[in-house]
């Protein structure tokens, strides 16, 4: 499976093309648009969110509910877009107009896109860059992943992410009862984390950050349950899942790092301490008594859950602006200030569990793919049922 977004932060519409996708998945659009409202939420979201409500029109490659294996189109619609067409819009203008917009950009803003954008593709006007830089078309990539995880739910698997940490403020390491549990939990926090003492901190730091005029980050953990053993495959590099999930995770708006289990905290320790010891039972088949690897080895799902954590940056768009150089003098002033969120970290982690969701349903449909989703799922039983009686 595959799929390509286009369209600006303050553009008409956002639109996702997915192909791939097997025939016969019943797509509930319902569905879509829950997983786009909670991108939405989390303390510390700025004034976009109250603009925009956004919501999915399915396009094509569905018909009376179900896909039809050809490719799907989605669109978000930009309510914003009304009080940008003069100055986003598709039609050439003139330089009279142009200079009356007052909207060019010559200011880069230290942490995004902008400087490296307007060199590589030679915008004198920075605007032509961080419109798609934006973290804006992530809002697509849910309503992708949100596709993808109708497969997942067919198929038996679930994926589930919540914040771990904010601005330094850790969550205590509560173990939940289930996947459900943490979901249901999650969902009523307002910064997506199960630990409520925490979570509770986390507001005050965000809170105080805002004060400031400042930003603040995190780390996001997303979990996938019910996986059967072998998806992904150690004799290529590029065919390893752990690093499609890696370069999913890596690839959202400000994230700066990844690890699966115990990650960075394995170079401290032995291998003793680090590894998986193999057990077997009559139910379950072949697990592990541990999962520290996070469900991967070899570049293979083991079949226990896998666990991903990504490292968000604070958003470098701050309403106390660090210095920057005009393209167009080569003064120093105070870089340009865009409406932004002082922390987007509850967010993200709806995100990362797209990227996650998507990534693993590709790699599924591409292992135990046919055309059809309820073959794939077959196919799935009958690789569950190897790790038990192999």
């Amino acid at each position: 499976m595959r799929y390509l977004t286009a369209g600006e932060s303050h553009g008409p519409q956002l639109t996702t093309i997915i192909e791939g996708v097997p025939a016969g998945l019943y797509i509930e659009q319902d569905d879509i648009n829950y997983e786009l409202a909670r991108r939405q939420k989390g303390h510390g979201r700025g004034r976009r969110m109250q603009i925009e409500k956004d919501q999915a029109k399915v396009l094509s490659g569905v018909r009376h509910g179900k896909t039809l294996g050809s490719p799907i189109t989605l669109v978000v619609e930009n309510n914003d877009w009304k009080h940008w067409t003069k100055v986003m819009g598709a039609e050439p203008i003139t330089e009279e107009e142009e200079s009356e917009m007052k909207r060019q950009i010559s200011r880069p803003r230290p942490g995004h896109a902008d400087l490296n954008g307007a060199i590589k593709y030679g915008h004198r006007d920075m605007r032509n860059v961080l419109e798609r830089s934006s973290a804006r078309e992530t809002t697509v990539r849910v309503a992708a992943g949100a596709v993808a995880k109708q497969i997942l739910a067919h198929l038996g698997i679930k994926v589930a992410g919540h914040v771990l940490e904010i601005g330094g403020v850790k969550a205590a390491d509560t173990a939940y009862e289930s996947i459900e549990d943490l979901q249901k939990v999650t969902e009523q926090s307002p910064v997506r984390c199960y630990d409520s003492e925490a979570g509770q901190k986390m507001m005050d730091a965000i809170d105080e950050a805002k004060k400031n005029g400042d930003s603040i980050g995190g780390i996001v953990e997303v979990i996938v349950e019910g996986m059967p053993v072998g998806v992904g495959s150690y004799v290529h590099y590029d065919r390893k899942l752990d690093s499609k999930l890696a370069g999913a995770v890596l690839s959202i708006n400000a994230f700066k790092g990844v690890e699966f289990g115990i990650g960075f905290e394995a170079a401290s320790k032995n291998g003793s301490e680090v590894h998986d010891e193999i057990i077997w039972d009559e139910e379950k088949g072949y697990t592990r008594k541990t999962n520290r690897l996070g469900g991967l080895e070899g570049g293979m799902s083991t079949g226990m859950p896998i666990v991903v954590r990504g490292v968000m940056k604070p958003i470098p768009t701050l309403y106390k602006p660090l210095q920057s150089v005009d393209i167009e003098t080569k003064e120093p002033f105070s870089a340009s200030i865009e409406r932004s969120d002082s922390c987007a970290v509850p967010a993200a982690s709806v995100v990362a569990e797209a990227v996650v969701a998507w990534e693993i349903a590709n790699a599924v449909v591409e292992q135990f793919g046919l055309d059809q989703i309820d073959r794939i799922k077959e196919n799935v039983e009958k690789m569950h049922q190897l790790q038990r009686e192999f």
